[in-house]
């Protein structure tokens, strides 16, 4: 099999109104060091010749750049300005890559990413193209009607929940995101699938979640702290 390179666009562009803290949570501790820490260094230990670039709000460079110099070297890793959606975020993103490659798309505050998941969103990608990594839905799921008065039950097997890194090969995302923006682009699938193409999904981490809510944070540091003592 070839070997591609490869980039992260780790989106940080939260402002962390659902955490009720004035820091974003990207920025947040766990396990005494940010949650922007521990995306980025699972990104670096789960290949050599993978680059990251992180997309800031641009009145947080500072505090992120304060995370680069305390704990990374630069040598692997450019900063650039978010945007107004997180569509525009990536769009940003995606100026900087410069070479055919398998680019990965990370929520920043996904920072339970394993590298096992990393490298098989990578295979996937580099077989079917893409890969958008899924859990399937554990509780009983309802659509609602557009009045919300009316709700139909949907069989939770054929339910998925979608996480990231969403990776796919740089030949489909980066024109894809020469579309124009709309308000239905939720992810990068949703772009690549308005572009015209399928994705194709691939099975995620139930403890890749995501910290948006106070709460979450304690759940983080119990499955780190459960994956620790599992390596001793």
């Amino acid at each position: 099999m070839n070997v591609m390179h490869k980039y992260a666009i780790i989106v940080a562009g939260g402002t962390g109104t659902r955490m009720a803290s004035i820091i974003p949570k990207q920025f947040l501790l766990l396990d005494d060091k940010p949650v922007l820490f521990h995306t980025i260094k699972a990104f670096l230990d789960a290949f050599d010749d993978l680059e990251i670039i992180l997309v800031l709000p641009e009145e947080y460079f500072d505090m992120g750049k304060e995370i680069l110099d305390a704990y990374f070297n630069y040598d692997r890793i450019r900063v650039t300005a978010g945007g107004e959606t997180r569509f525009h975020s990536v769009q940003n993103g995606l100026k900087l890559v410069e070479k055919e490659s398998i680019v990965f798309v990370h929520d920043a505050v996904r920072c339970l990413v394993t590298k096992e998941l990393i490298h098989r969103c990578y295979h996937h990608t580099m077989q079917m193209g893409s890969a958008v990594p899924v859990v399937l839905a554990k509780d009983s799921v309802r659509i609602l009607n557009e009045e919300k008065n009316d709700n139909e039950v949907l069989d939770r097997n054929r339910v998925v929940l979608v996480q990231t890194p969403q990776t796919f090969h740089s030949k489909i995302l980066l024109p894809a995101f020469e579309i124009d923006h709309k308000e239905r682009f939720t992810d990068e699938a949703t772009v690549v699938e308005a572009f015209g193409l399928k994705i194709s999904l691939v099975e995620g981490e139930e403890d890749n979640i995501k910290i948006t809510r106070p709460v979450d944070l304690k759940i983080a540091a119990g499955i780190l702290a459960s994956a620790v003592a599992g390596e001793q």
